[in-house]
């Protein structure tokens, strides 16, 4: 199986980026979905699963939640050449045709994004099922390569047989490939764009009746509004018109009216003379478009009616003008009458007054007055006089002042109208010399088409015959590309079919070896059981000794694999090592080989019918596809998944969650290349735990084959790891218990993050003083679990009390390493994925499940050296992991 790329390095489309892979293949596409008038494309977010070689898809690239899948491992695809004046929307369309007679109908928002799919899912359905044999393999004796390849197994792959690649084929491949670059809306970068918008057919019907809605209920406002308008608002331009004949003699009619009425309601005795004018009527008010448009029909308008009737309009026009000047001179020389009369007026008042002051002051105030007072109440009087002669003056200038201010006003005004229809002239002018320049180049146009006529027919038929050409060019150019991406198709297809024949007679021929073998030993029991019945010989001559004999050399005869051309896979059941490395027969003596071998096989009939309940791998595999799009976190459902075992092939990956779940805080608070610069210091500095790393380096785990040898990769790693951690943390140094932790580490993830999982282990998980030189913390806890231990299994523990067993001495190493060499492979690493998410507590849990498992073979033993004796093995007879992790979670307060 390939490696499944950047998706296993990330929780989701958010998640931590662990590295440089492959490009992820992800991206917008249109899914052909619905039923009936509702059927149509819609726009979906695709992402390629590399794991199970499935395309989900979802319905936006924030989604948790895929809506489904499809399924490209046993799919083909294809896809029609449309013709170029149908080149549209469907020319990016092609079908993914799956088992059973499905298709998937997808739309590309291009042909470029059309092929580089295409070309993507082939290479990526022609790299999975090259490798399906190794995806199918056992995981127990062939390591299935993870999408997450970090680790000592997931490097190992021993017992795999590669399949020797068609060069033919790979070669036909490569020459028919189409090399393609995606667009913006193919790869992770898509995911921040915002979905192409295609609109459906019925959802462009319903666009269509909203818009003719829209546009009725307009227009009937607006044929409402043309019925009643309003006076206080209108949209129309207006502008101030001089007015008409008609009008001025309404205004003059009425004015002389007001005027008769004023005179008559003033009285003869008012100083103020209500002398009222007749004024100017008031200018009309008419909109700018009708004077415009008025204007134009007047100047457009070529027939001779409407020019003899132009011209009458005219004449009379005139000739109410010059009676209207006639009578404005008339009014300005009645104006200057009226004031010469009230200057007249204002002098004979004025000689009125003083000839009524004199004979005032001669008959009233002369009498008994002196001279002098006389006289200068007289001077008195001439001054005043004198004033009120200047005081009438400044009046009679000031309103003079205004008068001219008014007539300026006028004269502005009458300028502005005279601009404003020059300005009308000149565009009425402008627009009968476009009309007469439209016409002449009309005129040009038409006598020069005759002679031209011929050269542009040649010319249009030259056009649409290269148009037609370059047509013809681009279908042939689709087709050619079609014929090449259906040529690899086909070519892919055969070599797959050819593939999957020859695994099945792989198969078959391995079916058969074992068979065969079957059939041999069960011939040789059969003859076993019938001397151990009947014998028919003395002890000495019996052929079951022989048949004993034979059948335990069998047992013990070393596996070696058949030539490659015969099996594909190799025929044995039990392998030397274990998928993770460990020895699986020790070469000690022939009875401890024996014991290995059966609790091997035993091993192997669990995983096989574990295997065939494959509930909790497809929940594995629902989690993970909903994480793809999301970071992962937390949860009940994650715990539960892990609780039953994290799965070989994404235990790596969620080792590394975990750890960087634990160490977040002190990960933030150090530099890049922190662990880089530790084992630096380290290996140029004076270390004083150096000396002892060394000694048990070796010592580590020599029944695995990553540390049974100086030359071993994982020795060096183990170095490097521990000499890291040493300097990181000189209170502790090293310990002896720090190399199996870190080796168990190692097996799934790099140094670096196996160096962080120590630190999760000694600094996050356990007490202060857990792994000093006093080792405080593990003695703490072992009078912990001695306490859980009379809670839980009281009975068991009185057994131990009652025959002075201190069990502490076994756990003690659980608890120190947790049961590193303790128990079977399957349930150590089901402890650790545990261990690694929920923290200490898992040790206490599964100690208390380990002792419950087999409370009652203990109970029947009857004294202390045979129970001391069983409780230092007992923990390797335990196989069936399902049933201890079932035991350890019911522990309440756990």
């Amino acid at each position: 199986m390939p490696a499944a790329g950047p998706e296993a390095e990330e929780g989701g489309a958010a998640g931590e980026q662990a590295g440089p892979g492959p490009a992820k293949l992800c991206g917008y596409l249109q899914k052909l979905s619905g039923k009936g008038p509702l059927r149509g494309f819609r726009t979906r977010w695709f992402v390629f699963d590399p794991r199970r070689c499935y395309l989900y898809y979802f319905k936006g690239p924030q989604e948790a939640l895929p809506l489904g899948h499809l399924d490209i491992a046993s799919a083909c695809f294809s896809y029609h050449q449309p013709e170029a004046a149908a080149a549209g929307d469907e020319a990016a369309a092609f079908e993914v045709h799956s088992p059973g007679g499905a298709v998937a109908v997808l739309k590309a928002a291009t042909r470029q994004d059309m092929t580089y799919w295409l070309q993507e899912l082939q290479q990526k359905r022609w790299e999975y099922c090259n490798n399906l044999d190794a995806a199918k393999r056992d995981s127990r004796t062939s390591p299935t390569p993870s999408d997450f390849s970090k680790g000592l197994v997931a490097k190992d792959n021993p017992d795999l047989s590669i399949l020797s690649q068609n060069a033919s084929a790979e070669r036909a491949r490569n020459i028919l490939a189409v090399e393609t670059s995606p667009t913006d809306l193919v790869g992770e970068q898509a995911a921040s764009q915002p979905a192409p918008v295609q609109p459906s057919a019925i959802n462009f019907s319903l666009k269509q009746w909203s818009t003719e809605i829209k546009n009725s209920m307009s227009s009937l406002r607006k044929g409402n509004n043309e019925n009643r308008k309003s006076v206080f608002y209108t949209t129309e331009e207006w502008e101030l018109l001089d007015p008409t004949p008609k009008e001025l003699e309404e205004s003059m009619t009425l004015e002389e009216k007001r005027k008769h009425l004023a005179e008559g309601n003033k009285g003869l005795t008012s100083s103020a003379f209500p002398f009222d004018f007749g004024r100017i009527p008031h200018k009309t008010r008419r909109p700018l478009k009708d004077m415009i448009g008025s204007t134009k029909s007047r100047n457009s308008s070529d027939s001779s009616p409407t020019e003899w009737c132009s011209g009458n309009g005219n004449k009379l026009v005139s000739e109410l003008q010059l009676k209207y000047q006639s009578q404005q001179e008339e009014l300005e020389k009645l104006k200057k009458d009226l004031l010469s009369q009230k200057e007249l007026v204002r002098l004979l008042q004025q000689t009125v007054r003083s000839s009524q002051y004199d004979k005032y002051f001669t008959s009233r105030l002369c009498e008994g007055v002196p001279k002098d007072k006389l006289e200068l109440l007289h001077q008195k009087d001439d001054q005043i006089l004198g004033l009120n002669n200047q005081l009438e003056k400044l009046n009679l200038e000031k309103d003079s002042l205004q008068q001219e201010v008014k007539n300026l006003k006028c004269k502005v005004g009458e300028l502005n109208e005279q601009l404003c229809m020059l300005m009308e002239t000149i565009q009425a002018k402008d627009e009968v010399i476009m009309k007469l320049s439209r016409q002449l180049s009309e005129c040009e146009d038409s006598t020069s088409s005759q002679s031209g006529a011929v050269n542009s027919s040649m010319a249009t038929c030259a056009n649409k015959e290269l148009q037609e050409l370059d047509r013809l060019k681009d279908n042939l150019q689709g087709y050619k590309t079609q014929n090449k991406f259906l040529n690899k198709e086909i070519l892919e297809l055969s070599a797959l079919r050819r593939n999957a024949e020859a695994r099945e007679r792989e198969w078959q021929a391995k079916y058969t070896s074992l068979e065969a073998k079957l059939c041999q030993i069960e011939s040789k029991y059969l003859i076993l059981l019938q001397e151990m019945k009947t014998p028919v010989c003395s002890e000495e001559q019996s052929p079951a000794r022989e048949v004993i004999t034979q059948l335990l050399e069998d047992a013990l005869k070393a596996e070696t694999s058949e030539q490659p051309e015969q099996a594909f896979f190799k025929p044995h059941l039990v392998s030397e090592y274990d998928i993770y490395g460990f020895q699986t027969v020790p070469e000690d003596d022939d009875e401890e080989k024996l014991v290995a071998k059966s609790r091997a096989l035993d091993l192997r009939s669990l995983s096989l019918s574990e295997n065939r309940e494959i509930s909790a791998g497809v929940k594995w595999e629902n989690y993970l596809a909903s994480t793809m799009n999301r970071e992962m976190m937390r949860c009940v459902e994650l715990k539960n998944l892990i609780r039953s075992g994290i799965p070989h092939e994404h235990r790596s990956k969620m080792w590394k969650w975990c750890v960087n779940l634990h160490v977040k805080k002190f990960k933030d608070s150090t530099v890049p290349g922190y662990f880089q610069t530790l084992l630096q210091n380290a290996l140029e500095k004076q270390n004083p735990a150096s000396k002892q790393i060394e000694l048990d380096l070796l010592r580590t785990l020599p029944n695995n084959k990553h540390y049974s040898s100086p030359t071993s990769e994982g020795i060096q790693k183990l170095r490097n790891v521990l000499l890291a951690f040493s300097w990181r943390n000189p209170d502790i140094g090293y310990c002896q218990g720090l190399n199996r932790l870190v080796a168990i580490a190692l097996l799934y993830l790099e140094q670096e993050d196996a160096f962080w999982c120590l630190v999760t282990i000694v600094e996050v998980f356990m007490p202060r003083d857990y792994y000093t030189k006093t080792l405080l913390g593990s003695q703490v806890d072992q009078r912990v679990f001695k306490d859980l231990m009379s809670e839980k299994l009281p009975r068991l523990h009185a057994h131990f009390e009652q025959y002075k067993v201190d069990y502490t001495l076994i756990t003690f190493n659980w608890f120190l390493v947790v049961f590193v060499d303790s128990v079977v492979s399957d349930i150590l690493f089901k402890i650790w994925d545990s261990f690694l998410y929920e923290g200490p507590k898992v040790i206490f849990r599964f100690a208390l499940a380990l002792f419950k498992y087999k409370e009652e073979e203990i109970l029947k033993l009857q004294d202390s050296m045979s129970i001391f004796k069983y409780l230092r093995y007992f923990t390797r007879t335990i196989l069936d992991a399902r049933a201890a992790v079932w035991l350890s979670l019911p522990v309440p307060g756990m």
